[in-house]
Parts: structure tokens; C-alpha cells; sequence
């Protein structure tokens, strides 16, 4: 009997890395879980914690596997982002299309949706109000208004009819799940849910500052007349936490963008080393805002940013060393295949 052939990995130094960030994930989702339905007055918080940073190294390595950078197989990426995409909540949506939605940003230089969720808020002002006041409040309402429309586009766009059946299926698997965890751990859920908002958080306060494209709705149109390479890099911005290679793993050094853009197949743990051999010889050249004024920004803007879209070369001729002087949008997440 002819056993079946191993992946190969794209990288040959990836095996370690990837293992290493693979357990790491199991171990936070299976001890995130535990600690919470310990629920002891330091269990809690710390299974929150943990839990919602499994959540973070889960997301950052489905962006690797979208870009073939895990394995040299397009099918074991596929597998593997798939797998790690139920962990994350982002199972609702084909792992293609979630794929296919990111490699669109990259080829178009923009920040392409399915639909203009600003639009739909201005013509509901009750809700538009109610996602602010939840914005003020640190919650991640539009992003999770775009999980919604994941689940709920089905019903109610004959396009996206044909995914009707995968999203009933996950309904009824996960909100299974997530019921008898409310019969037999109440605390377990609660705390899964402040993961899940904690997790939401980190991934787009990175993404929200990462760049000024012009944000372009139709994912299945034709795209125009595609920006430059130029146009990229002046729209670009890189968001590591200071030069700590400890604090950047911690989001799998999704921060180092510039490098990113640069070679996406680049997979995550050499990222560091790709961003100095980009910028190392000229420290002032580097596309990077300062860590305190990209939070400060997060923080400033979070309701402006609720109805706010950035305009391509907002920036041109300010310095970026002084921080952000871009708003940042919310909704472009690739978690959300739409």
C-alpha cells in the first residue's frame, strides 16, 4: 500500500517555523478554553488573552497560506487555510474567495469589497448610531457587521445564492457548539466572545494604517487602469512595534507591510530580515510609522473611521516618521470574503 506524499514546503527552513506556530495555535485554542471554563478570577482574563491571541497567529498564517507561502502545493495551502479558517470564524465564506479578495488588493493596489458598507449605514441612521457609540466603545461593530454580511448575503443576493448550504452548515456546527458551551460554561462563552472582539481589534488596528488606497467596490468587475508600482509604495506603510523582534512575533511580523509587498511570498519569519535588507542602509528611508502615533491614531479616529474611506497619495510630502496622517478605514479585512 503506497502511503500518501507529505506537503512539501515552499520554504526549506519553514518546517520549525511553521510547527512551531502550529502547535502554538492548537495549544492557546485548547488552553484559552480551558482557562475560561476554569473561570477563576485569573483564569478568565488569561484564557481571554491566550484564546485571542491563538485567534491572531491563526489569521496570520491563513494570509501566508493565501499567498502559496506555507507550502509549494496550492492545494495544501488551500487545505490548511480552510482548517484554520473555521478556528478564526472565517469558515462561513470559501476559503477561494477570501483569497481571491486579497489577491485583488495586491494586483489592483486597492482595497477591493464586495459592498460599500458606508452606503448601507447612511441609509440607516438608527444603525449608523448604533455602530458609532459601539465603535467608541472598542467594540468592532463594522467589522463585525462585514462577518454578517458573510452569512446573511446568501439570503439575500442572488449571486452568492449558491453558498446558501456551507453557510447553514457552519451555522448549525458552530452554533451548536457555542450553545452548549452557554448550557455548561457560561463564563467559557463570554470569554470566548472578548477573545473574539480582542482578536478583531489587533488585526485591524494593523491593517487600518497599513495603507492610503483608494477603497474600490466589485470584486467580480473588471478592474480599470491599475496604479503603479510607485503608487504602491508611496501608499504603503509598514506598522512593527518598535524594533522588538518579541513584540512582532507576537502578530507573526505582519507589521513589516513595505517588505510584504515587496515579495509576498516572503513567509512570515523572514520578514524581519527582508524589511532590513530593504531599508538597513538608509534608516531614514523607511516607510515606517512610530508605534505610539499609529495607536494614538487608532484611538483618535475610531468614530471618524466609521464612515471614512482614504484617498490614494493622501500622504505625499508629509514625513511618515511623524505618524499617520491618514484616518485608516475599517472593512478590509482578509478574514471576510466579501
Amino acid at each position: 500500500m503506497k502511503l500518501p506524499a507529505l506537503p512539501k514546503l515552499r520554504h526549506p527552513d519553514g518546517l520549525l517555523p511553521t510547527a512551531l506556530a502550529l502547535a502554538y495555535i492548537l495549544g492557546a485554542y485548547a488552553g484559552g478554553f480551558a482557562l475560561l471554563v476554569h473561570a477563576s478570577w485569573w483564569s478568565w482574563p488569561l484564557g481571554v488573552l491566550l484564546l485571542g491571541h491563538g485567534l491572531v497567529i491563526a489569521a496570520y498564517l491563513i494570509h501566508d497560506c493565501t499567498h502559496q507561502a506555507v507550502f509549494f502545493e496550492r492545494e495544501w495551502n488551500a487545505r490548511l487555510g480552510n482548517l484554520l479558517s473555521v478556528l478564526v470564524g472565517g469558515c462561513y465564506g470559501a476559503y477561494d474567495g477570501l483569497r481571491l479578495k486579497h489577491m485583488r488588493h495586491h494586483v489592483d493596489r486597492a482595497d477591493v469589497v464586495a459592498f460599500d458598507y458606508r452606503a448601507m449605514l447612511l441609509a440607516r441612521p438608527w444603525l449608523l448610531r448604533l455602530v458609532q457609540a459601539l465603535e467608541w466603545a472598542y467594540v468592532p461593530a463594522v467589522e463585525m457587521f462585514m462577518h454578517g454580511l458573510v452569512i446573511f448575503s446568501p439570503f439575500f443576493v442572488e449571486a452568492y445564492r449558491a453558498r446558501r448550504r456551507r453557510v447553514l452548515t457552519w451555522l448549525v456546527l458552530r452554533g451548536s457548539a457555542l450553545l452548549l458551551l452557554a448550557c455548561f460554561a457560561w463564563p467559557a462563552l463570554l470569554g470566548y466572545i472578548v477573545a473574539y472582539m480582542l482578536f478583531l481589534n489587533v488585526l485591524r488596528t494593523l491593517d487600518m494604517h497599513q495603507h492610503t488606497y483608494e477603497v474600490v467596490v466589485g470584486l467580480d468587475a473588471e478592474p480599470g487602469e491599475r496604479p503603479s508600482y510607485a503608487y504602491e509604495q508611496r501608499n504603503t506603510f509598514s506598522n512593527p512595534f518598535g524594533h522588538s523582534p518579541l513584540l512582532n512575533l507576537l502578530v507573526l511580523n505582519f507589521g513589516y507591510h513595505n517588505a510584504h509587498h515587496e515579495k509576498p511570498v516572503t513567509p512570515w519569519y523572514r520578514l524581519p530580515q527582508l524589511h532590513r535588507e530593504l531599508y538597513g542602509a538608509d534608516p531614514a528611508e523607511e516607510p515606517v510609522l512610530p508605534a505610539r502615533q499609529f495607536l494614538a491614531n487608532m484611538h483618535r479616529n475610531r468614530v471618524t473611521r466609521v464612515l471614512n474611506a482614504d484617498h490614494g497619495d493622501a500622504t505625499v510630502g508629509q514625513p511618515v516618521a511623524a505618524g499617520p496622517g491618514f484616518v485608516g478605514v475599517y472593512g478590509v479585512s482578509f478574514l471576510t470574503a466579501l
